[in-house]
């Protein structure tokens, strides 16, 4: 079984602002949908609230302590170990937020997908350190502002060497 995290990051490890992501990149929508589709995603119940809708073509699984509305392909556990359970691609599993449970989950990660964003941003929610953990840089591509992306970013695939 493989955890990874997918986050989108500031340089200054920001996630997000109220309850939001603070910046808009449809490529990096369009990078989160490839690395997750037909696979199992976990989130916390904040992520949820900020979704607010299954994310089709994958299993979706919410931390929670209470029962949500009922809906379908969304299950809902009480633990981390409950979600693992549930999950039922175990090939590989996406951890996709918030930041507490990227901080409860990032010393399981054998894998990180990360958006890096070349911005220092004001935000309330934060990405955990992880350089102190041994990663191999395994991918990265660069991307430019263009129209529809308004901040320079890049894509990194790290994975666990230790």
């Amino acid at each position: 079984m493989n955890i990874s995290i997918i986050a989108a990051i500031s340089e200054n490890l920001v996630i997000g602002n109220n309850n939001s992501i603070p910046w808009n990149l449809p490529k990096d929508l369009k990078w989160f949908k490839e690395k997750t589709i037909n696979k199992s995603i976990i989130m916390g119940r904040l992520t949820w609230d900020t979704i607010k809708h299954e994310l089709p073509m994958r299993q979706n699984i919410i931390l929670t302590r209470k029962f949500i509305k009922n809906y379908n392909n969304v299950y809902f556990a009480n633990s981390i170990q409950n979600a693992i359970k549930l999950a039922k691609n175990k090939k590989e599993i996406m951890i996709i937020g918030g930041g507490q449970l990227y901080s409860q989950m990032l010393s399981y990660a054998n894998k990180l997908y990360l958006t890096k964003i070349k911005i220092n941003i004001k935000g309330d929610t934060y990405f955990p350190k992880y350089q102190h953990i041994k990663w191999n840089k395994i991918f990265l591509e660069n991307h430019e502002i263009n129209e529809k992306n308004k901040y320079n970013f890049q894509f990194q695939i790290l994975e666990r060497s230790e």
